[in-house]
């Protein structure tokens, strides 16, 4: 199976590739970023391209694809709507269109979060655009395309969170997230189940297309 990446330098993307890296039915790695990683492999590719609303330029390199892990993703604290729904839908969308052309029988699989709002119409800024990119991805002809919906994930692996926030939040109070996983075992996943997962629906399919912390942790077995 050939595999494209995107948001590998995150704490979701850097999870999902390691586990595509390790994971024998992944031949190809294809890591579609504006900045280098810092893991090299044999069965990896880096493409650094800096403009994600426009694939044109790239398209021929997009062929040939059995799946697409979109992780690339940012927080919404601080930001306005347009400025928000530029990153997260647009930036989306402008990839999956390209890829949906070149490769129809892809699945795509998007990760967005608990909480996301699939009528668009709440009052949660973040939530509405999620839910409209989830249900765009949805309606644009993939194969199979999954929304992955996690809610507090812990990064596995020596991975660490980017966001500067979310970091101090992991060194300073992992306690209380692995107390919420003792109380409630469905509510939180690691970077390796999510990074399973992503590649078991690749391979076999799944029964929802919207994929809750459950249904994460199912396809992670």
């Amino acid at each position: 199976m050939n595999v494209i990446i995107t948001g590998a330098t995150g704490m979701v993307g850097k999870g999902v590739l390691l586990e595509c890296l390790d994971h024998p039915s992944v031949d190809n790695i294809l890591v579609i970023g504006r900045n280098h990683i810092d893991v090299e492999h044999p069965k990896l590719k880096e493409l650094i391209h800096r403009d994600f609303t426009n694939f044109s330029g790239i398209k021929e390199q997009l062929t040939n694809y059995d799946a697409c892990f979109f992780c690339m993703g940012i927080s919404s604290a601080g930001m306005k709507e347009d400025e928000y729904k530029h990153i997260t839908y647009d930036y989306t969308l402008s990839l999956a269109k390209t890829l949906v052309l070149n490769n129809p029988a892809m699945t795509f699989n998007y990760v967005s979060g608990g909480g996301t709002d699939s009528t668009e119409k709440g009052k949660v800024m973040w939530a509405r655009v999620k839910g409209k990119t989830e249900n765009d991805l949805l309606n644009l002809g993939f194969n199979q395309a999954f929304m992955f919906r996690p809610n507090a994930i812990i990064p596995l692996r020596g991975i660490k969170s980017k966001t500067k926030l979310y970091q101090f939040m992991y060194d300073y109070f992992m306690w209380m997230i692995k107390l919420m996983k003792v109380i409630s075992p469905n509510s939180v996943v690691n970077t390796t189940q999510l990074g399973i997962a992503m590649i078991n629906t690749a391979l076999k399919g799944y029964k929802k297309s919207i994929i809750d912390p459950v249904d994460i942790i199912e396809l992670s077995k």
